[in-house]
């Protein structure tokens, strides 16, 4: 069968800032998009937690290609806690929306994971790859939230009679993600921290949407690629070069160990990785637009 003999696809998390570029980039591929959510503004209104009302919403419904891009955020997370209810929506709402999947008689499913599913940890040199374990290890907190990427990730690949993958971002940047940064630089809320050569992978949201739309269309059912730039930078890097390129107040720069009260942040901030984007290249034909930060944000402030 044509990949592309049906066009309907079912986005969950449509109206999140990754849910509009995703919505973007299908559209620009000739989709017809089917926005899910609990938000009235939705063409399917349904919650992921909910089992029962989310069966009852898609019934009737015929779609070929299922997308699981939604996250319960509304702001990023700074404390363990804050990530407990997408902890849980990667578990319980996952498995939800596979059997969701099932009654629309999708084929195939795409879901948003993360790279922070190899370890909230520094890594050294070691460029990570998706062959290196996933949604393992960890301690304290890191246990629960690596649990919940591991099982997301285990349903997508490993569902019978549904071709499966899963898309490891980076740190999201760019349109309708980096003005808030600029907004906090500008009012001198937001304080950098001293890196100490620890560097993160970012990608570019536009970039991010681009990713899912290749992967609707190719990809090998069953893997996960590492959708992330070129270009791996520090948090606190990162932040001042947001300053620098949208002429803010410099950030004042604040031990890391002031963080620690804000502990998910603080673990963000201390974690190193590099990370391969080889095997999208390869399999998925996607390439960053935007090869590193400096790139994509300046293309944002111009325009």
């Amino acid at each position: 069968m044509d990949m592309n003999d049906t066009k309907n696809i079912l986005l969950a998390g449509a109206s999140g800032v990754l849910g509009g570029h995703i919505t973007h980039a299908l559209q620009e591929h000739g989709y017809t998009v089917l926005s899910l959510g609990r938000g009235a503004g939705n063409d399917v209104v349904a919650d992921l937690m909910d089992r029962d009302r989310l069966l009852r919403a898609v019934e009737g419904l015929t779609v070929d290609t299922v997308v699981h891009a939604a996250t319960a955020l509304r702001k990023a997370p700074m404390r363990h806690r804050d990530m407990y209810a997408t902890d849980d929506l990667r578990v319980t709402g996952t498995a939800n929306l596979v059997a969701a999947a099932q009654l629309v008689g999708a084929r195939r499913m795409i879901a948003e994971s993360m790279v922070f599913g190899y370890g909230y940890r520094d890594f050294g040199d070691h460029v990570l790859t998706e062959t290196d374990e996933f949604g393992r290890g960890g301690k304290g907190s890191d246990v629960r939230h690596l649990e919940g990427m591991r099982v997301k990730e285990e349903l997508m690949l490993n569902t019978p009679g549904i071709e499966g993958i899963s898309l490891r971002y980076g740190f999201f940047y760019g349109p309708g993600g980096t003005e808030s940064i600029v907004e906090m630089l500008r009012k001198r809320q937001l304080p950098a921290v001293n890196d100490h050569g620890r560097v993160l992978p970012w990608i570019n949201l536009a970039d991010a949407g681009a990713a899912m739309a290749s992967a609707v269309e190719g990809g090998t059912p069953g893997s996960a690629y590492n959708i992330v730039d070129d270009g791996p930078l520090g948090f606190g890097a990162h932040v001042r070069l947001v300053a620098e390129t949208f002429g803010t107040p410099r950030p004042f720069t604040v031990p890391g160990a002031l963080l620690r009260p804000m502990a998910y942040l603080y673990e963000m901030t201390r974690a190193s990785m590099r990370v391969s984007n080889g095997k999208a290249e390869a399999e998925l034909g996607w390439k960053p637009r935007y090869s590193n930060c400096a790139e994509g944000l300046r293309a944002l402030a111009a325009a």
